[in-house]
């Protein structure tokens, strides 16, 4: 009966069942129309109402009229994008809005965290709060200076309330770095502690991190990189420090990816497997966080399919937003105990 319930409820929000793919449950867009012409860079959390969904659109990736949106899901579907965040300025002008993070810490309001600025290379970053599961937000706050918040990927809540937060810059080559975030003022720079630089950008050039906890202590760190290659690096210290970066067997072509740790231990990773190209977006699957086999197919034809963003809910289903040909954010609803093995990925 609750199977049934599950697909009654996804079917009143708007997602068609996924026919011969047994992982996926479901999947469909966030929306069909919206009153801008692209969209990219999605990011999803799950509130106590249902999931929230943030992404920036606009005329195209770096045009000054691109701000970040969201829609809430509910019983009825997916609500219309709504623009929460732009980066006009006090004089009038307006830069680009870039890469929203959605996160919800344990204790405190839902946080979305995003950057605004002319490029990649001299954005900064800013953050609203919400106490209402995304349906208002607060006025934007400035991060302190040196601080950019979470790049892309969303923050690891750690033992003792602490948040890592997996960043990265452009400006001197892509360099990889993490901040430490005590739940407090989110423009206090006391609140904040920027680590060091985790590569030296002459052997990798990486950017956009995303978190996996192994332990209380040891935790992997996955990145984009224009070597070809998805790197790594490890911390056995919660984050204080870590290892050097190296390459992984997975190939990436210069294009983000998103992880998470399964309830039931696993690792799961949703990413481009090619080394040029952003037409196949796959999920793997990893016992050790080193070992990884393909899990399931999300897509594969002409188009780009990028920036996948992943969560996995209460109920045990796993949840997949990623950018659809630049026009929209497609969702995916997978059950991961159908994830099986299917060789070795590449």
């Amino acid at each position: 009966m609750r199977a049934v319930a599950l697909l009654s409820c996804l079917a009143a929000a708007g997602l068609a069942r996924a026919e011969g793919a047994s992982p996926q449950v479901a999947s469909g867009f966030v929306f069909e129309r919206a009153p801008f012409r692209s969209a990219h860079a999605s990011t999803i959390v799950e509130t106590r109402e249902g999931l929230l969904v943030a992404w920036f659109g606009g005329t195209e990736e770096g045009h000054p009229d691109v701000g970040i949106w969201v829609s809430r899901r509910s019983a009825s579907g997916w609500s219309a994008p709504v623009e929460v965040a732009t980066g006009r300025q006090p004089n009038g002008s307006r830069h680009p809005c870039w890469n929203p993070v959605l996160f919800q810490p344990s204790n405190g309001p839902l946080v979305l965290f995003y950057k605004v600025g002319p490029s990649p290379r001299d954005w900064w970053g800013l953050a609203r709060t919400s106490t209402d599961e995304g349906r208002t937000w607060s006025e934007a706050v400035r991060l302190p200076d040196g601080i950019l918040g979470p790049i892309r990927a969303k923050p690891l809540e750690l033992p003792g309330g602490d948040v890592l937060a997996g960043s990265s810059t452009e400006d001197h080559g892509w360099v990889v770095h993490m901040e430490r975030w005590t739940p407090a003022d989110l423009a206090s720079a006391r609140a904040w502690r920027r680590s060091d630089p985790l590569n030296d950008p002459k052997a990798f050039q990486a950017i956009q991190p995303t978190l996996l906890a192994h332990s209380k202590a040891r935790l992997q760190a996955l990145c984009r990189s224009r070597q070809g290659v998805v790197t790594e690096a490890w911390s056995e210290d919660g984050g204080a420090t870590w290892g050097p970066m190296a390459a992984t067997a997975l190939p990436n072509p210069s294009a983000g990816i998103d992880a998470l740790r399964l309830a039931d231990g696993r690792f799961l990773l949703v990413y481009n497997p090619t080394t040029s190209g952003r037409e196949r977006l796959e999920v793997a699957v990893s016992d050790d966080g080193r070992a990884w086999r393909r899990a399931e197919l999300l897509e594969d034809s002409p188009g780009e399919y990028s920036y996948p963003a992943v969560i996995q809910a209460r109920d045990g289903r796993v949840h997949v937003t990623y950018t659809w040909k630049r026009e929209r954010i497609r969702h995916v609803v997978l059950d991961p105990a159908s994830l099986g093995p299917r060789g070795q990925a590449r």
